[in-house]
């Protein structure tokens, strides 16, 4: 199963952020892609950095013949078209897109690299994120980290976050 967190939280030139996120799922649709399941889209507060605008957030269910580190880079061109310029870590952004999990393959640090980000598999925040966790709980239950062998649903039990991340109106 591959799984894909998407987040926006600043406007470009696909709209603002929602209207962000569902084009990249659209886009996730376009062969070599092609997009199993979507998340419903939720609220979150900035993770890291506060002094942003709330995200967001989804995670999508896909398939492709692509390898990881061809998909990472067309997610890399997603991103672009969609006016995603790489600043500072956690700054505000019209698209990020990662690679959550890719048929449960462990990928460590300086295994492959890309032109512009280096690919860890699975991705290694998973755990730390509601915005990620609550989402793959939603479309993929049964789903296990390829590490713990925890699911989403049990992380999220033992979740304790104060660097923000949170889904708003809990």
């Amino acid at each position: 199963m591959i799984l894909i967190g998407l987040g926006s939280n600043m406007a470009g030139p696909w709209g603002g952020p929602q209207e962000t996120v569902e084009r990249a799922l659209a886009s996730l649709s376009k062969p070599p892609l092609k997009l199993v399941k979507a998340s419903t889209l939720i609220e979150t507060t900035p993770f890291g950095r506060q002094d942003q605008s709330n995200y967001v957030n989804a995670v999508a269910r896909i398939e492709t013949g692509l390898k990881p580190v061809e998909l990472l880079k067309a997610l890399r061109e997603i991103e672009k078209q969609a006016g995603r310029e790489r600043r500072e870590r956690w700054s505000e952004r019209t698209l990020d897109l990662d690679i959550l999990d890719y048929n449960g393959e462990i990928m460590e640090a300086g295994a492959a690299q890309s032109t512009d980000a280096e690919l860890v598999l699975p991705h290694p925040a998973i755990a730390e994120r509601e915005f990620v966790l609550a989402p793959i709980a939603e479309i993929a239950p049964r789903w296990k980290h390829p590490l713990t062998g925890l699911t989403a649903a049990r992380m999220l039990v033992s979740l304790d976050s104060d660097q923000g991340g949170r889904i708003t109106g809990q």
